[in-house]
């Protein structure tokens, strides 16, 4: 007799962890640095000396991102902060904040723990009817579709399909919707919206967040439907196909019912 699958379990996070979410760990560099650069301008340091070292804390602080484009992103912050901090000009001390809060207005805080805007590379989805073959009209979903990128690539690989994207930024949404009027476009958040309408889910993600795509995918796809997923592989689950793209990254595709590891 066959038993039916235990049920996918994401674990959640330890309560310490959710005190150093992101973007916390980049706000208390900036901090740091700007008070490193305070006080050293306060002790009569040369400019480029405070700079020099205020530059250094922010790369020695920026092991506090877990991921190498946030630790990137709290580099870059810090000589945007000493740009515009009155070493470039007359500008207040607290202008260097204008970035981040033009960053947050495109690029909701609540979307910090997903993806950066990072595009769908051009023919990296070209070979997903050959693994992923679907009938006309048949629904296909883009989860977090930023600016279109992921949307126009999956037109080229399925133009009779029905191209929806979601994304939850909604300067984003209203721009992708204008560059992509082949697509329906909402501003929406991927991990509430329902994926059991989809015949296949897209996701160009980050590794930690695959696990809940994963356990999202296996309690919503019906039979026969596909997650597939750029570059990042979802590691519980076991793939029914992979293939390369032009630049040399995995598109990893998974058909429900899942088969775990």
């Amino acid at each position: 007799m066959q038993t039916a699958p235990a049920p996918f379990v994401v674990r959640a996070p330890r309560a310490g962890s959710r005190l150093w979410r992101w973007p916390l760990p980049a706000l208390l560099v900036w901090l740091a640095c700007a008070a490193v650069f305070g006080a050293l301008r306060a002790l009569d340091a040369p400019l480029l000396l405070a700079a020099a070292v205020t530059l250094l804390c922010g790369a020695c602080g920026s092991l506090a991102g877990s991921t190498p484009w946030r630790r990137a992103f709290i580099v870059a912050g810090v000589p945007l902060m000493l740009l515009a901090s009155g070493t470039a000009g007359a500008l207040p001390a607290w202008a260097w904040l204008a970035p981040l809060t033009l960053l947050a207005f495109f690029y909701p805080m609540r979307t910090w723990g997903d993806a950066p805007l990072f595009p769908t590379p051009a023919g990296a989805l070209q070979d997903l009817p050959r693994w992923a073959p679907l009938r006309e009209n048949a629904r296909v979903l883009d989860a977090g579709c930023g600016l279109g990128a992921g949307l126009r690539e999956l037109r080229r690989a399925y133009p009779l399909a029905r191209i929806e994207g979601i994304e939850w930024s909604r300067p984003l949404a209203a721009l992708c919707a204008l560059r992509c009027r082949f697509a329906s476009v909402r501003q929406g958040d991927i991990w509430a919206a329902d994926w059991s309408g989809y015949d296949v889910v897209y996701l160009f993600q980050r590794p930690e967040s695959m696990a809940q795509a994963a356990e999202k995918a296996g309690r919503e796809l019906r039979a026969g439907a596909w997650l597939a997923s750029l570059e990042f592989e979802a590691p519980m689950l076991r793939a029914t196909a992979r293939h390369r793209c032009p630049d040399g990254r995995l598109v990893w595709l998974y058909r429900a019912p899942f088969r775990r590891r």
